[in-house]
């Protein structure tokens, strides 16, 4: 199956008004794809296809819950009017909530999970109804939190895992039928978008992400990088990557330490007298690309290294070629090692 370049791509992204998804709208536009976009605040939507049309971009919007099915379905619908197929279906969109588990209320838990999980099966079961006919790709943007649950995010951390569980099974099925549909999953680290103001806040605290803490940029990056190649995951962020890889290494340490910092990590300053449920029913009708974080790491070395896992193989093979090499012509005695006695 070839994907296409993306200048010649139609993609389709929800929560496209906000943080990943509205700096993923943007940067696609200037590459010359074209755009269908979704988000439950019209106001945002208009504004944003507006400012993608003046720059010559052939974009349109769909008001959507991704948490009811209809609704994404009637998103499909209008894509498939107006540009009469898509190459690319990105499920982006997500609620985040900040508390103790036995904290937060079940109703709230539940929207979330609506959110986030059946938004992402809603999504995916729809744009493979479709690219099963043309082939395409179907991008899902999971969490490290997938792999690695951590306290104060706990709700968060479970519906991430489920999003990964239910993307690598379909993955699968989908390659066991030969379907000519190519499927990532995107799992970022902490990122520099409003998601502490959208998450519902259980905590009485002021709330952020634990550092280190990335641009949007660069899962945008991803998500380019998996609509034109087929990867079967990409995380974004080093930092991300660590926490992982402890949690499968040393479980028990990665508990001890997570439960420990992360709720602290997690605190700002700020004292609250109130709960507050942010985004989790009523949308921001405002187009915010970032939150405002004092320090932010505009590229990921360790996301680049892995969507170039070939290119940077070579280079550190030549290094070590050019290396050795020079050592020769500059006369460096060579490494001689003892022999076992017999």
């Amino acid at each position: 199956m070839h994907l296409k370049p993306l200048r010649e791509q139609v993609l389709v992204l929800t929560g496209a008004t906000s943080g990943i998804g509205l700096v993923t709208a943007r940067q696609a536009a200037r590459r010359g794809a074209r755009l269908s976009l979704a988000a439950r605040s019209e106001e945002a939507l208009a504004q944003l296809v507006e400012e993608l049309r003046r720059d010559g971009c052939d974009a349109i919007y769909t008001v959507v819950d991704v948490g009811v099915e209809a609704d994404v379905r009637r998103l499909a619908e209008a894509t498939l009017r107006h540009f009469g197929g898509f190459d690319t279906w990105i499920n982006n969109a997500a609620a985040a909530i900040y508390g103790n588990l036995e904290e937060v209320p079940l109703e709230d838990q539940r929207r979330l999970f609506e959110t986030n999980f059946w938004g992402m099966v809603y999504g995916s079961l729809i744009a493979c109804e479709h690219l099963r006919q043309r082939g395409g790709k179907l991008i899902t943007i999971g969490s490290v939190l997938s792999e690695r649950a951590i306290p104060v995010q706990g709700v968060y951390s479970a519906s991430k895992a489920a999003v990964m569980g239910y993307t690598d099974a379909l993955r699968m099925e989908l390659e066991q039928e030969r379907a000519p549909v190519s499927v990532t999953l995107i799992k970022p680290g902490a990122i520099d978008t409003p998601y502490q103001d959208h998450a519902a806040n259980y905590t009485y605290r002021g709330v952020k992400n634990p550092p280190p803490v990335y641009a949007p940029e660069t899962v945008a990056r991803a998500i380019f990088h998996a609509a034109e190649h087929h990867e079967r995951e990409i995380v974004v962020g080093g930092g991300g990557k660590a926490v992982t890889t402890l949690g499968n290494a040393a479980p028990r340490l990665a508990d001890k330490v997570m439960g420990h910092l992360m709720p602290w990590l997690q605190h700002d300053r700020r004292r609250l007298s109130h709960t507050t449920q942010g985004a989790l029913y009523t949308p921001s009708n405002t187009l915010e690309e970032r939150g405002g974080y004092p320090l932010t790491f505009e590229h990921s070395l360790y996301s680049v290294l892995m969507r170039h896992r070939g290119k940077a193989a070579i280079a550190l093979t030549l290094a070590g070629g050019t290396y050795y090499v020079l050592r020769r012509l500059a006369g460096a005695p060579r490494l001689r090692f003892p022999r076992p006695p017999r």
